[in-house]
């Protein structure tokens, strides 16, 4: 039996040797861990701007696709988006070795970077549109599949107790990161398209993503601290699951009106980029300018979002961004008017400032829905519930370019701008209507932990 007084000096050292596992901002190495893995992961997913940049040209230049055609593909390609909430139900309830997180990280960037080594090394005698197609819809698969299993690992994260409060702090820290990935793709994939091929560039993106993929691999999920599931792991139990979730009003209100606010609206950017480069004559570096700027402002938004606004209630936020985006319409269409120009405001100017911000601020009501979902979302099915949220995101930009292509080729003409000007007072139009029923979104959301346990103490 050992003395008393080493006894107490264990105890007491105890508390200090794990005081000194922390790093100087408190983090314990399963959390830098986490954060160097979520943080890799939305990098590149910010950083896939660089490659389609060059799809774009390569497309255009390398293949002569008419811009209509160039459309469709653009819009057509994020059909694997679509299908998320499959891809949560496969990671929710299929394990390899212990793990139903990094292996699906792991295997979508692998078939991210098959399909882009592919489109490189296809020789430009032998491949086709259809081609071209089949290799870039695999890898979007491929991201898809990363994308639902970085969300499940924010989701889960989120469930904690012990991180519950800083839930909001994880995912804008993915916000962040995303954020930095697409100003620095944007940023070099500006200068990579006057420097270099576009196989150049997609064999450069492949590389990082063979690196993330040795990367992930080499990440064990035990480290991640990730809660444990104990939910059956059956693809039939979890889809069960998931209709049993989709059918409370907490969760499906929010989740209709966030998708239809997006599907209501046309989106224009193909017109608006007909007018800036051939009406005004904007130079493509001035564009590039504006997606750059736009990029930081979705880095600003991401810390001053973690600052000072994930306090206020989601409804309130989310609406306020919602006329925030009208507001900025209707200002596009006093720009096509000639409004600012007569204000002796040059066009290159606006090109860069507001259109930048408009084209990003639509993104901006993502980052609290998506902290209102994680914190609504039952344990055991974070993978599929967020899986289908970021589904019916995509599908409904999906619908958003159709019924704006449909309503550019009804009102917008290439001698007519005034038509153009009416097409975005329209969009601003629809942009408010979803306003009408915003009572759909929670204004004081409690994570389902917390209201189990009220109901107990009742």
């Amino acid at each position: 039996m050992e003395p008393p007084s080493v006894t107490k000096r264990k105890t007491v050292t105890e508390p200090i040797n794990d005081h000194i596992k922390h790093d100087k901002q408190g983090r314990t190495p399963k959390k830098r861990r986490r954060e160097m893995l979520l943080g890799l992961g939305f990098w590149i997913q910010g950083f896939r701007c660089f490659p389609w940049m060059a799809v774009i040209f390569f497309l255009k230049d390398g293949l002569h696709v008419d811009p209509s055609t160039l459309q469709i593909l653009l819009n057509s390609a994020n059909l694997p988006m679509v299908a998320k909430p499959f891809y949560g139900l496969v990671s929710d309830s299929f394990y390899f070795f212990g793990q139903h997180r990094i292996p699906y990280i792991a295997g979508g960037a692998l078939l991210q970077a098959l399909s882009w080594f592919a489109i490189a090394s296809s020789p430009s005698s032998t491949i086709s549109f259809f081609t071209i197609t089949i290799y870039l819809l695999l890898g979007n698969l491929g991201a898809a599949i990363v994308e639902v299993a970085n969300d499940a690992v924010v989701a889960e994260c989120a469930k904690q107790p012990t991180t519950n409060n800083n839930s909001a702090d994880l995912q804008s820290f993915a916000w962040v990161a995303a954020a930095i990935g697409g100003i620095s793709g944007n940023l070099l994939g500006g200068l990579s398209v006057d420097q270099f091929s576009p196989r150049a560039m997609f064999l450069f993106f492949g590389i990082l993503l063979i690196l993330q993929f040795f990367i992930t691999v080499s990440v064990s999920e035990k480290s991640l601290d990730l809660p444990k599931n104990h939910s059956k792991h059956d693809i039939r139990s979890q889809f069960s699951e998931l209709l049993l979730v989709l059918r409370r009003p907490e969760i499906y209100q929010p989740i209709i009106w966030f998708s239809v606010s997006f599907a209501v609206i046309p989106a224009l950017t193909g017109s608006m980029f007909y007018y800036q480069t051939q009406h005004l004559n904007i130079e493509s570096s001035v564009l590039g300018i504006s997606k750059v700027f736009g990029q930081i402002t979705m880095l600003l938004w991401g810390v001053v979002y973690k600052r000072h606004l994930k306090s206020l209630p989601p409804r309130t936020l989310i609406a306020s961004i919602q006329g925030t985006m009208a507001c900025l319409m209707v200002s596009d269409a006093l720009f096509v008017n000639g409004f600012y120009r007569s204000l002796g405001i040059p066009d290159s100017l606006y090109v860069v400032v507001v259109s930048g911000f408009l084209e990003v601020v639509y993104y901006f009501k993502i980052l609290p829905f998506s902290i209102l979902m994680a914190k609504l979302c039952p344990p055991g099915c974070e993978g599929s519930l967020m899986a289908f949220v970021m589904s019916t995101i995509a599908l409904a930009f999906i619908v958003s370019g159709y019924i704006g292509v449909t309503l550019a080729s009804w009102v917008v003409t290439e001698t007519d701008v005034s038509g153009l000007r009416n097409a975005l007072v329209i969009q601003a139009v629809c942009t408010i209507v979803p306003l009408l029923w915003s009572s759909y979104i929670p204004d004081s959301p409690r994570p389902e932990a917390e209201a189990k346990g009220q109901k107990k103490q009742e």
